[in-house]
């Protein structure tokens, strides 16, 4: 499997991760993107023993688009902390069945994970479990009772924007766990990590990676208008 690569250093890879891949090993014992990686990388270095690559941040199976790997120990601990410190900047594009009426907004949940069914709920905010889950959206069109939208998300929450949006009724297309009255199985989910924003670990310079949804439908709807 040829992974796009966006940027790379000493200290960071950019890649854009493929939809319908697992970002690490699981259950399904399916490739997933962190070995595939580690494997590029010694076959192309021709670097003995393992490979260092240290996973900092995650994106749902179905999701594509850009994601960081740390090369060093160093950048890991370094991006884990802007992470923690909030200056990790991540946004989104997605297109969601029906929409919002205002043109941007910001949505504040308490969600609540059910491992279970590995699902997320919306609850109350008194209850003890739940997690503050904050993000913002821009309408960008709107054609065919399909909405598009930019996230800017603010927590790191599991599903968070699946479950948010679809709390409103506006579940995003193809998304099988949180519209699956509207959506049809087979349907690719429309959600993609659009844009990056981080503090280089070491050269305290911002760096920022984009990555584009494919011109599939219902993408294809909007041109480039990202």
């Amino acid at each position: 499997m040829k992974i796009n690569i966006l940027y790379e250093d000493n200290h960071l890879l950019f890649v854009e991760k493929p939809v319908n891949v697992p970002v690490q090993a699981d259950q399904s014992q399916d490739r997933d993107l962190l070995t595939i990686l580690k494997e590029f990388i010694k076959e192309r270095d021709n670097k003995p023993g393992n490979v260092y690559l240290g996973l900092v941040h995650r994106l749902d199976r179905p999701v594509g688009g850009v994601m960081v790997f740390a090369k060093t120990s160093k950048a890991a601990s370094r991006l884990s902390d802007q992470i923690r410190r909030n200056v990790f900047d991540k946004q989104y594009l997605t297109v969601v069945r029906g929409g919002p009426n205002d043109s941007q907004g910001q949505l504040k949940d308490f969600l609540l994970k059910d491992k279970k069914e590995n699902k997320v709920h919306v609850t109350s905010h008194k209850n003890k479990q739940a997690k503050k889950a904050i993000l913002d959206y821009e309408l960008i069109g709107a054609k065919k009772g399909l909405t598009l939208l930019k996230i800017d998300l603010h927590t790191g929450r599991p599903h968070q924007i699946r479950v948010q949006l679809s709390s409103r009724g506006w579940p995003i297309y193809g998304d099988q766990k949180y519209g699956a009255k509207v959506n049809k199985p087979g349907q690719q989910i429309a959600l993609w990590s659009h844009v990056l924003t981080i503090e280089h670990p070491t050269k305290k310079k911002e760096v920022r990676v984009v990555s584009n949804p494919p011109m599939d439908f219902p993408w294809h709807l909007w041109g480039d208008k990202y």
